[in-house]
């Protein structure tokens, strides 16, 4: 059987007959959507989900940094920019 990574799981039929009422049952908390008792998706908050696209830039960046940290320096002044 597959990890379901949700605290709550729903079938989407159920999905499908009252997303509201999923939502709301959620409490703000990540929800697993299942087809044939398999996870198929999750319903992640919009809060939740921006906060995780943030920290996505934030882990791209810092690899970003790293990739760079051996380059060449060049210094410039404030003004020139």
């Amino acid at each position: 059987m597959e990890t379901i990574l949700a605290g709550a799981s729903v079938s989407v039929s159920e999905l499908k007959r009252n997303p509201s009422a999923v939502i709301d049952a959620a409490d703000d908390e990540a929800v697993a959507v299942l087809v044939h008792n398999k996870p198929s998706a999750y319903l992640v908050p919009a809060e939740t989900y921006r906060r995780l696209m943030q920290r996505l830039e934030d882990l791209e960046l810092a690899e970003l940094v790293r990739a760079r940290a051996g380059e060449r320096r060049v210094k410039v002044k404030l003004d020139e920019l």
